[in-house]
């Protein structure tokens, strides 16, 4: 028996566990893989930039849509008492 041989039959199930990282090398029920994909599944980096991607599109986009709320505000000018003009905001009557 080679001196290789010889190690992987001694090798004990915390070092088999310890070369499968993760939840792969873990003996886990098909009902918990079908409810858990993320944990075994591997990482596909170029579907991981598309939806970080599109996630700050849709960010930036809501932040603009926000934006552009605030400058739209209607304003209206007004003539005080003293006769001064004044521009103010538009409220509602439920404000």
């Amino acid at each position: 028996m080679s001196h290789k041989e010889d190690c992987k039959a001694k090798e004990s199930p915390a070092e088999k566990s310890y070369r499968t990282p993760g939840f792969r090398g873990a003996r886990t029920t098909t009902m918990f893989r079908a409810v858990n994909p993320e944990l075994f599944i591997k990482p596909n980096k170029p579907v991981m930039m598309f939806g970080l991607v599109t996630i700050t599109l849709c960010i930036g986009y809501l932040g603009y849509l926000h934006a552009m709320k605030e400058n739209d505000q209607q304003l209206y000018e007004t003539i005080n008492s003293e006769g001064e003009r004044c521009t103010r905001r538009k409220t509602s009557k439920w404000e």
